[in-house]
């Protein structure tokens, strides 16, 4: 599914562009998830785990454009992008009135707005397809990332222990969210 562009305005006076990832972003893409996963614990993934190249990432970038239940909507700042987020959108019968969604964002462009900009496309998309619910989960310690998650109406349901493993042994919980729409 595609997301027409929009231009917003950043707290920091600047101008930013949503819009859908296309396929000629999928080398950009690919350094965007090895940077962001260096940048944090807080992702599902390690550097080393990001092992996309640009085809196959540009492969990826298609089939969610083509497809009637994904949207990846990615915001740019002077060219470059700055964050991306998805929103899968259930397609069984039993569970196609919800969604979920996920968000990253380089760190420099932490709290200027973008996640606020991004979810707000996201929940309006959802809204319009006729969800009730979205989901996300984030782990635990991530602060901002909650902060975020509460602000735009999403409040805890559950927790997971030891759902995530860190490379110096310790383990965090995952933390389940839900908004209804």
């Amino acid at each position: 599914m595609e997301l027409a562009e929009k231009t917003i305005r950043l707290k920091d006076g600047r101008e930013a562009i949503l819009r859908s990832a296309q396929p000629g972003d999928a080398a950009e893409m690919v350094a965007f998830m090895k940077t962001t996963a260096a940048e944090t614990d807080f992702l599902l993934r390690y550097p080393e785990e990001c092992t996309m190249d640009a085809a196959g990432e540009a492969a990826f970038i298609d089939d969610i454009l083509n497809s009637p239940d994904q949207v990846m909507p990615c915001c740019f700042v002077e060219d470059r992008l700055a964050g991306n987020a998805m929103l899968t959108m259930n397609r069984r019968i039993k569970t196609r009135h919800r969604g979920s969604v996920a968000i990253g964002l380089l760190r420099k462009f932490w709290g200027l707005g973008i996640g606020t900009a991004l979810f707000t496309e996201m929940i309006a998309l959802a809204r319009a397809r006729g969800l009730a619910y979205l989901e996300l989960d984030y782990i635990e310690g991530n602060q901002r990332a909650r902060h975020l998650y509460e602000k735009m109406g999403f409040r805890q349901i559950a927790e997971v222990p030891d759902a995530y493993r860190l490379k110096d042994g310790s383990s965090s919980k995952s933390i389940l969210m839900m908004k209804e729409l």
